[in-house]
Order: C-alpha cells, then structure tokens, then sequence
C-alpha cells in the first residue's frame, strides 16, 4: 500500500509541475505552440478552469486561483508521502499540512506583492515611463496595496509616497517573517500532540 501512495505522490509532484509549464506557456501564448503544448493544456486546462471557476481570485489582470490549484495539489502530495513513508496520518500531523498548506499561499500572495512594490520604487527612483506595458502593469498592482497601506500609515494625511513605499515594504517583509516564524512554532506544537 505504500507503494501505491508514493507513486500517487510521484505524480502529483510531476502534476504540479506540469502546471507551472502551463503557467510560463501562458506568459508566451503568441510564441508557445505544437503537439507538447497542446498536450500540456490539455492535462492542467479542466483542472485550472475548476479551481477558476470555484475560487475566482482576479486582481486586476493577475488570477491568484492558480495558486490556490497549485497549493491544493501540493497538499495531496503531502498527505501521499507521508501515508508513504509511515503508512498512518494523524489528526496532528494533517493539521500541520493545512497550516503549512494555508500559510504557502498566503505568503506567495505578500511576497510576490513584495516584490511589485519593489519594483514600482525601482521605476518611482528611476523615473521609468509608467506607461509602457510593463511598468503600467506594476503600477496598476501596486496601486491598490499602496493606497490601502497609506491610508493606515498616514490615516487621511497626505505622505510621502516613497516613504510610504517602503514602510510598505517592511510591513510586508514583517508579516512574512513573523508568519514563518508563527508557523513554525503552530507545526512544532502541533508535532508534538499525541492525536
């Protein structure tokens, strides 16, 4: 039986990977086609479409559901390794994959937010031309995160908005360490419970 549940884990793995192909495949759609790519869609679209359709997560022209098919199919292979390698789950240990299961998409969700803001105080020093399609496209992502952190660093003032910034930036690097850690901790306490 254990067999059994590390080949479901070895394919879930190759499934997960197939799903990030899909999602690069998707930033060249006008370059990416032929028999492999036809095949990729095919395999992820229906699996992809469901989680699109269940859990509509748009910001702007971004779809977060992706990650949440990604984090689901990661939580089957976690559970299939582990039925692999000890042959039991227990209530503490499934407990510890929704924790780690949740927080991963969570901090995907601030890190990559991070990392936009980043990249909108590169192009705000470097005077990057927002209106080309790359930089249009940070602004219109940062936008909304920045207006809703200036709101509660500067209430209904008006700040400096690269100081605002990059206090938005060390929240968001704050709430991605103390969450680790806090999660961390949550598993270690988990583990450590006898059911």
């Amino acid at each position: 039986m254990r067999a059994i549940f590390s080949i479901l884990a070895a394919a879930a793995g190759i499934y997960s990977i197939l799903i990030l192909i899909r999602i690069v495949l998707t930033w060249f759609s006008m370059t990416a086609s032929g028999k492999p790519v036809e095949l990729v869609n095919k395999l992820t679209d229906p699996y992809l479409n469901f989680w699109k359709r269940t859990f509509p997560l748009r910001i702007g022209n971004l779809d977060f559901s992706v990650v949440i098919a990604i984090t689901a199919i990661s939580f089957l292979q976690s559970i299939f390794r582990m039925l692999s390698e000890i042959g039991i789950i227990t209530l503490s240990s499934l407990l510890s994959i929704i924790i780690i299961s949740l927080w991963s998409v969570i901090s995907f969700i601030i890190g990559f937010f991070l990392i936009i803001i980043i990249l909108r105080i590169i192009a705000y020093l470097t005077s990057r031309n927002i209106n080309s399609s790359f930089w249009g496209t940070i602004d219109s992502i940062s936008k909304p995160i920045l207006y809703r952190f200036n709101r509660i660093i500067y209430g209904k003032k008006t700040g400096n908005y690269l100081l605002g910034m990059v206090i938005t930036c060390l929240i968001l690097l704050g709430l991605m360490i103390g969450g680790r850690l806090l999660i961390i901790l949550l598993v270690n306490l988990l583990r450590g419970l006898p059911i």
